[in-house]
């Protein structure tokens, strides 16, 4: 059963933006810190950003003041908008939910692939 689906990846030039998004289809979606993580050519994944179920926000140093991480607990949907993309962004994007800032409880999706290119 697929819990985790991510969109709204593609093929943007540097200085661009996009808008990614993640459909979680569980019901406990309310309870979850949800978190989006990228994972480049030949580098280990990474967090990028997350928000807790109280819509408390953190960014990672390398994406802080062009991304923004969001929530719609109503869709069930997770956003994270992404601005001023600079090619080191180039990466395929997952999303993934954890309870008190614990462990992944999903698997990994397919993701979305961002990349960034003149």
């Amino acid at each position: 059963q697929v819990q985790l689906v991510e969109s709204g990846g593609g093929l943007v030039q540097p200085g661009g933006s996009l808008r990614l998004s993640c459909a979680v289809s569980n019901i406990f979606f309310n309870s979850y810190d949800m978190r989006w993580y990228r994972q480049a050519p030949g580098k280990l994944r990474e967090l990028v950003a997350t928000i807790t179920n109280g819509r408390e926000s953190d960014h990672a140093d390398s994406v802080k003041g062009r991304f923004t991480i969001s929530r719609d607990n109503g869709k069930k949907m997770v956003y994270l908008q992404m601005s001023s993309l600079k090619p080191e962004d180039t990466a395929v994007y997952y999303c993934n939910a954890a309870v008190q800032g614990g462990i992944n409880v999903f698997g990994w999706g397919q993701g979305t692939q961002v990349t960034v290119s003149s």
